[in-house]
């Protein structure tokens, strides 16, 4: 959710904030590694909503990544 946000940030102008409409998540493996990755992106700013996709990578002790979770919300400015 938090790197969603961001990436809607990144459209926004300084000072803005959001919050989020509608988040669906898919886990798709367990996320077993050292760390965790969010890496948000947006997908279709619109006029008053933005449309934003997530990849969650869990980083294993050798430096590998592997996908654990994907999301697509809807953000809205506040």
């Amino acid at each position: 959710d938090s790197a969603s946000g961001y990436a809607a940030l990144s459209m926004m102008p300084d000072g803005a904030e959001v919050m989020t409409v509608e988040m669906k998540i898919n886990l798709i493996a367990p996320a077993a590694g050292r760390r965790l990755i969010a890496t948000g992106e947006v997908v279709k700013p619109g006029r008053r909503l933005v449309i934003t996709r997530c990849t969650v990578q869990a980083e294993a002790d050798d430096g590998s990544l592997r996908d654990v979770a994907l999301l697509q919300g809807t953000m809205i400015p506040v």
